[in-house]
């Protein structure tokens, strides 16, 4: 079956986060800078990882046949959902996962909330690695917690982690967890089952709880492979949380279903309880009918779509290396994201936001979001049409020259 990746599908009136609001301080804001009736004169947006196209044909199906029904009554998953999230994880990943370990919730940012308040107590401290995905340090802080950085080593292009300064800080006796994001949000490195084992190995020896927000594990270039920070060891999983999701993956977002997996059975009691008082026990009843049709169906668009997402990876380098040398992009392994160091411009993050905005008309998510490593860097989501990411890069080309 072939899809249609380079079709322009306007979402104008959707109520699209990423096409119809802008962040204003600590404020989304309706806009409609990002409408198509704009033309040259509206604003491109990047900035949110969702992408503009079109989900698995089956899911389309799944939704519409769910919604003639025309009852929307209260929703719980039932064994299928288990059965198809369950062979998903062992196809794709070789992971064996038992359904009674899963504690569904209605998206992942919403369960680091939850299990900051499940596992940290006010005062205590949540080690993360920036420059990394900024929910993460609003789940600590705005839940009691406090925020210990082993921010991530960029040298030669790439990014690794520096297991010295973490094995120092996991060693305080007030870090009781740590969040690991892999693939890396937004560097796009897939951690290797080495790095994983000494990251592993250091938060065990220090009784450092892991969570691990592997929402992008299905998004995986060719020539990497992922692996699950459950899957490293045979005692790693009793100190783990790992939290998946279809969303990412198939497009699925604003469906608000996740699947946070606990194996251990006291860690997971925990949790389930703080989910049972806050009331978010129930299901959004399209969310887990297009995350089954998904699982069991969605698997050669998923092909599909990460060669697409590779392709404009390769079209983006390309256009880089040749009119914007300025510019150096960390290879993504994963993700549909691109991490562009645009430091050699010289430019302090609100001068080059505005260039970014006013001059290019491009809304990237900026790097001082992720963290103070992220100065100077931008995320691009190359989730889009090989035309639009053409049409971003020629703005963005014209902006710089006229600083020159």
């Amino acid at each position: 079956m072939s899809f249609q990746f380079d079709e322009e599908i306007n979402r104008k009136g959707t109520h699209s986060l990423k096409w119809e609001f802008v962040l204003e301080g600590t404020k989304l804001i309706y806009s409609d800078r990002a409408d198509p009736k704009r033309g040259k004169n509206g604003l491109l947006p990047m900035w949110v990882a969702d992408m503009d196209f079109r989900c698995p044909p089956a899911v389309i199906e799944a939704l519409v046949t769910r919604a003639k029904q025309g009852v929307f009554g209260y929703t719980l998953p039932t064994a299928s959902y288990y059965e198809a999230l369950t062979n998903w994880v062992a196809r794709r990943h070789g992971w064996m996962i038992e359904p009674d370990w899963i504690v569904l919730t209605p998206g992942i940012v919403p369960a680091l909330n939850l299990l900051v308040q499940t596992y940290i107590a006010p005062g205590e401290k949540v080690l993360i690695q920036p420059p990394v995905y900024y929910p993460f340090f609003w789940a600590i802080e705005n839940n009691g917690g406090e925020v210990v950085s082993n921010s991530l080593l960029y040298e030669n292009g790439c990014c690794r982690m520096d297991f010295a300064d973490l094995a120092q800080k996991a060693a305080d006796p007030a870090v009781k967890m740590a969040i690991l994001c892999n693939p890396h949000n937004p560097v796009g490195r897939v951690w290797t089952p080495d790095e994983l084992a000494q990251f592993g190995k250091i938060c065990m020896e220090n009784n450092v709880l892991v969570v691990s927000d592997e929402a992008h594990c299905d998004l995986i270039y060719k020539d990497h492979a992922f692996t699950s920070f459950a899957k490293i060891g045979d005692t790693f999983p009793q100190n783990s949380i790992i939290c998946m999701a279809a969303s990412k993956t198939f497009n699925l977002a604003g469906l608000q279903t996740s699947n946070i997996i606990i194996p251990d059975e006291a860690l997971r009691e925990q949790f389930a309880a703080i989910v049972h008082r806050t009331g978010l026990t129930l299901a959004n009843a399209f969310g887990i009918i297009a995350a089954e049709a998904a699982y069991n169906h969605g698997e050669s668009w998923l092909e599909a779509v990460m060669a697409y997402v590779e392709d404009n990876y390769r079209f983006m380098r390309a256009y880089l290396a040749e009119h914007l040398p300025q510019l150096k992009v960390i290879p993504p392994e994963g993700t549909y994201l691109v991490w562009a160091d645009f430091r050699e411009l010289g430019m302090a993050p609100p001068a080059l936001k505005k260039l970014m905005m006013e001059q290019a008309r491009v809304y990237l998510d900026e790097g001082e979001h992720f963290g103070p490593a992220g100065e100077g860097f931008q995320r691009f989501n190359i989730a889009c049409t090989r035309s639009f990411l053409k049409e971003v890069l020629d703005r963005i080309r014209t902006a710089i020259d006229n600083i020159a």
